[in-house]
């Protein structure tokens, strides 16, 4: 079910009737400032890579201009998760979101799933419209299957369609090895850093490889 564009989302952000001549002034102000050709680009950090038992764990998103300049940027998010959840990860994980320090934010944090998609689509209301800018990122198509098993209203809000850096990647393997040898990635696992390493590699792929 897509979420309603009706400035309300009252089962994850408790919004009651009373108040919506005042939610209706706030959309009317946030339609003015939308642009439909802005992206919006999203990370997050799970527990695994099933969306059925793995859990989030942290979300990150940004918006940027056609031309990849960043417009917004909103707060990275931590969703808490009990002790079994994370005890349950791999070892892998356990060590990657242990070293970063990810596993304490998520054991301090008081946000769940609700509380953290409601967080993002006040954020996204602020900069497009539903359904209008494609879901942008590495591999987007893992976080999309997490949002949509988590925080189905966050999914709905993007368009269907992917912008996937990792198409122009697997594509300059094969066609210019050359320009796929040229980029650099550090692949810290936090958020928000991985979102802005995906726009360098894009902005990369736009300069060496797709040459507009």
């Amino acid at each position: 079910m897509l979420a309603p564009d009706n400035g309300f989302f009252p089962d994850v952000c408790g919004r009651m009737p009373d108040y919506q001549v005042i939610g209706l002034i706030r959309k009317s102000k946030r339609i003015m400032a939308q642009n439909q050709n802005y992206l919006v680009w999203i990370d997050m950090e799970m527990t695994g890579l099933v969306p059925e038992t793995d859990r989030i764990i942290e979300v990150a998103l940004v918006v940027t201009d056609g031309d990849l300049n960043t417009v917004a940027e909103a707060p990275v998010l931590v969703v808490h998760q009990p002790d079994s959840v994370l005890e349950g990860m791999d070892s892998w994980n356990k060590s990657t979101h242990g070293k970063s320090g990810l596993i304490e934010k998520v054991k301090a944090s008081t946000l769940d799933d609700a509380a953290v998609e409601c967080r993002m689509l006040e954020f996204l209301r602020e900069y497009v419209p539903a359904r209008i800018s494609p879901m942008c990122g590495n591999s987007i198509c893992q976080d999309r299957r997490f949002l949509a098993r988590w925080m189905p209203q966050l999914e709905s809000y993007f368009h269907y369609r992917n912008l996937d850096v990792s198409t122009l990647k697997e594509l300059a393997k094969r066609w210019k090895p050359e320009v796929a040898q040229g980029i650099k990635k550090h692949g810290k696992h936090e958020a928000l850093a991985d979102i802005y390493e995906s726009i360098h590699e894009m902005k990369y792929y736009r300069d060496h490889f797709i040459r507009i």
